[in-house]
């Protein structure tokens, strides 16, 4: 039997077969069964948030006992074994991430993510789901593919359109961008890096901020002198920078004042001569986000110095 993932199927109830809240789960009856994440949504349905982050399905797990997972990670392109530890009223804990069982049969598990904060759990939940099929439900009962049930659905792209035109229209209500913004540079004297998370098990492969947090370095060689500024920008859908706060914090507003005239003039010239700025999108929409800039200048050393 399918699980579709809408308002009627997040009611609260007890779905597994046990003798009360107090019992713990038991996945013997799926276990070694591999399920394949096909949707990752919240309560409304919607696989974006008000920030425009996407949460994309990515797990590919199986239950090998009631203390132990396997979880494909596709950075090493192999499956990787975790302990898994059994709470109450359907709650467990694995890859240190902490879930709870809403529906689980040998064709498909629907988890409800829950927050751990403070050494306690949110039980109320996160209202985030992950929704899990198996190939052979995929293939044989849907006659579809995993590809195909990724796909953000229609009330995704109707959502990040009315966020895109809101943002186009005014750049201050910017959001996060699936296709962050780009800065290339134009000259051999400007270099540009830019910050990639590398997932590891220290952050449970979690590389969010990278998409939230859009953030470049860049040096310019032959700068009139020495400087150091960290700023963020609003890089709108024509790929126009407006200077939006420094990121380094202040004891003295004289300084502060001058921080930001000094990192927004380098913004409106070397920026503006030196670089070429595509603008991020969303689903093939162009819209208005933030990025993060730390910027360098070196000064040109004379032939006498």
């Amino acid at each position: 039997m399918a699980i579709a993932i809408a308002n009627s199927s997040c009611k609260r109830r007890n779905i597994v077969a046990h003798n009360g809240t107090k019992d713990l789960i038991s996945f013997k009856s799926i276990q070694g069964i591999t399920y394949t994440e096909v949707a990752r949504r919240m309560k409304n349905g919607l696989a974006f948030n008000e920030y425009g982050y996407q949460l994309e399905p990515q797990w590919k797990m199986s239950f090998i006992s009631d203390d132990s997972t396997r979880i494909y990670s596709p950075i090493k392109r192999q499956f990787i074994n975790f302990p898994l530890t059994r709470g109450y009223d359907s709650i467990f804990n694995t890859a240190r991430s902490w879930f709870k069982v809403r529906k689980m049969n040998k064709d498909s598990l629907l988890l409800e993510m829950l927050q751990y904060k403070d050494g306690m759990i949110d039980v109320t939940g996160s209202k985030v789901y992950m929704l899990f099929y198996t190939e052979d439900y995929i293939n044989n009962t849907l006659h579809s593919n995993t590809i195909r049930l990724r796909r953000p659905c229609n009330r995704d792209t109707v959502f990040i359109r009315q966020m895109a035109n809101i943002a186009n229209g005014n750049y201050l209500k910017a959001f996060a961008a699936s296709v962050p913004a780009q800065l290339i540079s134009k000259s051999q004297h400007v270099i540009i890096t830019k910050n990639k998370t590398e997932p590891l098990m220290e952050n449970n492969f979690d590389t969010s901020d990278d998409y939230l947090n859009p953030t470049f370095y860049i040096v310019i060689s032959k700068a009139y002198r020495n400087f150091h500024y960290s700023f963020s920008v609003y890089v709108d859908d024509k790929g126009n920078l407006f200077y939006r706060i420094p990121l380094v914090g202040f004891f003295e507003n004289n300084y502060k004042e001058a921080y930001i005239k000094e990192s927004k003039a380098i913004m409106n010239t070397y920026f503006k001569y030196y670089l070429n700025i595509t603008p991020g999108s969303t689903l093939g929409m162009r819209h208005s986000s933030i990025i993060s800039i730390h910027v360098r200048g070196i000064k040109v050393k004379s032939a006498s110095s």
